[in-house]
């Protein structure tokens, strides 16, 4: 799967968690969770749930702490399917 691709798969997974939609228009690899989307860190466990189901792939807690960027979540989505 191309990063064009996870990018796409990933913002219709954060969609209904972002209360700023000008940074969500404008998500780059650089955008961060917290900072940029305002996403707070329950909903970003919510996130990482959605794409474990939507990858079909299980995040481990540390991968999990990490995971506070787009370009980090690409990164880890990557990595776990290219485990399978």
């Amino acid at each position: 799967m191309k990063k064009e691709e996870l990018i796409a798969q990933l913002k219709v997974i954060i969609k209904p968690y972002t209360t700023n939609t000008e940074a969500f228009d404008n998500l780059t690899e650089d955008t961060d969770f917290i900072n940029d989307l305002s996403i707070n860190s329950a909903n970003l466990v919510d996130i990482v749930l959605d794409i474990e189901e939507t990858f079909n792939i299980i995040i481990e807690d540390t991968d999990m702490q990490r995971m506070l960027d787009v370009k980090t979540a690409v990164e880890i989505i990557e990595t776990k399917l290219s485990e399978k």
